[in-house]
C-alpha cells in the first residue's frame, strides 16, 4: 500500500471542557495583552512564538484561546512517552517513520500547537525543531520554565529561532477577578487572597482547591454581606498532593523533621538546637526553606506548612506543636503580616 504524501489534520476548537470531570472551563480572564500577541503572530503568518512559564500558570489555555475558530494540529510530550521516537506526533504520523519523512508529511499541517514541549522525547523536539527552521508550519509552543527540555526544544527560543513570550503567574487582582467570574459563590476578599497565595499562579491547583473547599463544606456566609469565607485546613486533594510530593518525600535523613518543626511554629530562629545546619542548606539549595537576614527561617511555599501539618497525625502534631508563649516571633510575625 502507498503511503501519502501528505497528513493533513484538521481540528476545530469545539470545546474546552475538562476530559477527566467534564466540567466546563472557567472564563478566560487577564492575559489580554499576551492573548492579543498570540493571535498577531498567528495572524501575520509568522513562523509561530513559543510561551513559557511556571508550572500551571495558563500557557495552554492562553494558546487555545488565541488559536480558537482557526484550524490547527495538536502535539503534547507526556513524562511516560520520553523515550518512545515521535511519540508526541503518533496520532498524525505512521508508524515508524523517519525525521525526513515525518517533516515532509507534516508540511501540509498550517498551525500547529505543540504542549508539554519539554517533556517531547527526542525525535519529537527534533521534528519541531526542523518545522521552525523550514517556517511552512506555523508554530505556537508551551514549555514550562526550570523544566528539563531537550535540546532541540531549548534552542527554539536560544538560537532565535521563534520568539518567546514568558508568562508571570497571575497576579493576585487578576486571580481575584477569575473567582469572582467563574464561581456563583462570592468570595470574601480575605479567602480570595488566602487562595492565591497558596496557589501563587498555578491554575489548575486554584481551581481544584476552591472546588475541594466548596464541596467538603468549608465555606461558611459572612454574616451580612453576602460572601463566603474559607475557614479550616487546606484539604488534601490530589493535586495538592501532586504538588507537594518534592516537600513529603524527602529522602535524606532529617529533612522532613526539620520541615515539620517549620510547619507547626515558623518562624524558628537559625540556631534552633532543633535543626542541623547542614540540613537547612540542603533544604535551603532546592528552595523549601528560606532564611532572611535575621536568621528567621521560614518555608518557602506557603501551602507546604499546612500539607505538612495535615500529614503528620495526631501523636506527631503533639510532640511537634508548640505553646502560645513558646511561638511569640511567629505570632509577631503573622500580625505584622496581617497589619500590612
Amino acid at each position: 500500500m502507498s503511503m501519502p504524501t501528505h497528513v493533513v489534520v484538521t481540528i476545530s476548537t469545539t470545546s474546552l471542557c475538562d476530559a477527566k470531570t467534564l466540567r466546563a472551563p472557567w472564563p478566560f480572564t487577564g492575559r489580554t495583552d499576551e492573548l492579543e500577541l498570540v493571535r498577531r503572530s498567528v495572524a501575520a503568518g509568522r513562523g509561530g512564538l513559543v510561551v513559557t512559564g511556571p508550572a500551571g500558570c495558563g500557557k495552554t489555555r492562553l494558546l487555545m484561546e488565541a488559536v480558537r475558530g482557526t484550524d490547527w494540529a495538536r502535539a503534547a510530550g507526556t513524562p511516560e512517552t520520553r523515550h518512545l521516537p515521535f511519540a508526541a506526533f503518533a496520532h498524525l504520523l505512521p508508524h515508524d517513520v523517519t525525521l525526513h519523512r515525518a517533516l515532509h508529511l507534516l508540511s501540509g499541517v498550517r498551525l500547529l500547537l505543540v504542549d508539554d514541549a519539554h517533556l517531547l522525547d527526542d525525535a519529537s523536539a527534533a521534528l519541531v525543531h526542523q518545522l521552525a527552521l523550514h517556517g511552512r508550519t506555523r508554530l505556537l509552543v508551551a514549555a514550562t520554565d526550570g523544566a528539563p527540555a531537550p535540546g532541540a526544544v531549548s534552542r527554539l527560543w536560544s538560537g532565535e529561532l521563534l520568539p518567546r513570550l514568558t508568562l508571570e503567574p497571575l497576579p493576585r487582582e487578576e486571580t481575584a477577578e477569575l473567582l469572582a467570574a467563574a464561581e456563583d459563590t462570592v468570595l470574601e476578599p480575605l479567602t480570595a487572597d488566602r487562595l492565591h497565595r497558596l496557589c501563587r499562579g498555578d491554575l489548575r491547583l486554584l481551581r481544584e482547591l476552591l472546588t475541594a473547599v466548596r464541596d467538603q463544606g468549608l465555606l461558611v456566609p459572612v454574616q451580612g454581606t453576602g460572601r463566603q469565607a474559607w475557614r479550616g485546613g487546606v484539604p488534601m486533594t490530589a493535586a495538592v498532593r501532586e504538588r507537594t510530593a518534592h516537600v513529603l518525600d524527602r529522602a535524606r535523613p532529617g529533612e522532613r523533621e526539620s520541615l515539620e518543626r517549620l510547619a507547626f511554629a515558623e518562624p524558628l530562629p537559625l540556631g534552633l538546637d532543633a535543626f542541623d545546619t547542614r540540613t537547612l542548606e540542603g533544604l535551603e539549595a532546592d528552595g523549601l526553606v528560606t532564611v532572611d537576614e535575621a536568621g528567621a527561617t521560614r518555608l518557602a511555599h506557603p501551602l507546604h506548612g499546612p500539607v505538612l501539618r495535615a500529614a503528620a497525625g495526631r501523636l506527631r502534631a503533639r510532640r511537634l506543636a508548640r505553646t502560645w508563649d513558646q511561638c511569640a516571633p511567629a505570632l509577631e510575625a503573622e500580625r505584622t503580616a496581617l497589619a500590612r
